[in-house]
């Protein structure tokens, strides 16, 4: 039977040297963000109970998960999604606790993309949750926070606007069950028109059937709204345009520019958001790195029904792409390396504290030999040996 001895699973990556520093340097940025902005942190398990994420709401097929069994015979996963389990812990931990809580993660988040794709089956994961309050503020806040993570990351992004309820106000008024509902957003969110104007074909023409045919095409500034109203004129979308649109004229005042896009195509897993949704790109990166919105449904899953709003960052995405960058550099080599003779070990250690406390980076030798320490030096491109010991 073949071993798997040196090998990582499917989707898995080891992270080494500067991609760890890289990691470190990315993940630190965005947590001082979300520190500053009042959040604070919590971890969940590694290991749910598969109810966390059975809900109808969850957006998580049972085949994307990692499944197992604990020794009474009762079926787990391995966590796929952060805020399923802050949902279960607020409900649980913090009932009792004054409202709102606003609260933080940094965790791995395991999903089975049996054909990959190019996509990980283990993501780390940095996001907040907003959680007990409703209403412009709060959302405001959220969408602020995470313009403020990417920032701390990256130079070039942009911010991707749109509102659950326009998808799904349309959308009822089509003669079609839940199913049908599911492959025409799973259309318009993969931007796939073909399949969207085969489905909507099949349909008796009526003027919802035309305005969610316009969906995937309504992306841009603030215009995209004015055509949005012309289209939805009557129904029930109507408010989320207006809502949509508060939203975006008090983001305008950040002064972001064509960082802002309105997104009326941006319809992900809307049996889980409730209001506003949005996503956020990096130049360079092809999927989005970050997604959020509002889920006030979810909590009441958990028999505890409150307003509720976060979104998520993939920061191994951001890592890599900070790698890539010619401008960055992580190398993890000391400027001085510090060799002591036989019986001067203490003393060079002494002094490799002492050089790091003056802001020089020192590093202690291993090595028995000068001749060896050199030779490393050389290899590794350290600039200065430096000799401790009574010929010194």
């Amino acid at each position: 039977m073949k071993k798997y001895l040196k090998m990582t699973p499917e989707g898995m990556k080891d992270f080494l040297f500067s991609e760890c520093s890289a990691m470190d340097d990315v993940c630190g940025r965005i947590e001082s963000v979300f520190t500053s902005r009042g959040f604070k942190k919590v971890i969940t398990p590694g290991i749910e109970f598969y109810d966390v994420f059975s809900l109808p709401c969850s957006g998580i097929s049972q085949e994307d998960m990692f499944k197992l069994s604990d020794n009474k015979g009762r079926l787990m996963v391995v966590r796929p999604d952060s805020t399923l389990p802050i949902a279960r812990m607020v409900s649980t931990r913090l009932q009792n606790n004054v409202m709102p809580v606003r609260l933080y993660y940094k965790q791995a988040v395991y999903r089975n993309n049996p054909t990959l794709t190019g996509r990980r089956n283990e993501m780390m994961q940095m996001g907040v949750e907003l959680l007990g309050v409703q209403g412009l503020r709060a959302d405001l806040e959220v969408i602020t926070t995470a313009v403020q993570a990417l920032r701390s990351v990256a130079g070039d992004f942009r911010i991707e606007l749109g509102h659950a309820e326009v998808f799904d106000a349309l959308s009822d008024e089509l003669a079609i069950d839940d199913s049908y509902k599911e492959k025409i957003r799973l259309s318009i969110e993969g931007k796939n028109y073909s399949a969207l104007n085969n489905l909507l074909d099949k349909l008796a023409p009526c003027r919802a059937v035309s305005a969610v045919r316009s969906l995937p095409s309504l992306f841009g500034g603030v215009e995209v709204i004015d055509k949005a109203y012309d289209i939805c004129r009557g129904t029930k979308a109507v408010a989320a345009l207006d809502y949509l649109r508060r939203i975006y004229s008090s983001l305008s005042t950040l002064g972001l520019g064509d960082k802002l896009i309105i997104d009326l195509g941006l319809v992900q897993r809307n049996d889980y958001y409730t209001g506003m949704v949005f996503t956020g790109y990096i130049n360079g990166i092809g999927d989005a790195v970050l997604s959020g919105g509002r889920y006030d449904a979810l909590l009441s899953e958990f028999d505890m029904p409150m307003g509720a709003a976060g979104f998520a960052i993939d920061t191994d995405a951001v890592t890599l792409k900070t790698l890539a960058d010619a401008k960055v550099s992580y190398a993890d080599n000391p400027a001085v390396l510090v060799y002591a003779e036989d019986g001067c070990e203490m003393q060079a250690i002494a002094e490799v504290e002492r050089l790091n406390a003056s802001g020089v980076k020192a590093q202690f030798c291993v090595l028995s030999t000068l001749e060896e320490t050199r030779a490393f030096a050389k290899e590794r491109g350290i600039p200065e040996v430096k000799v401790v010991g009574e010929k010194a």
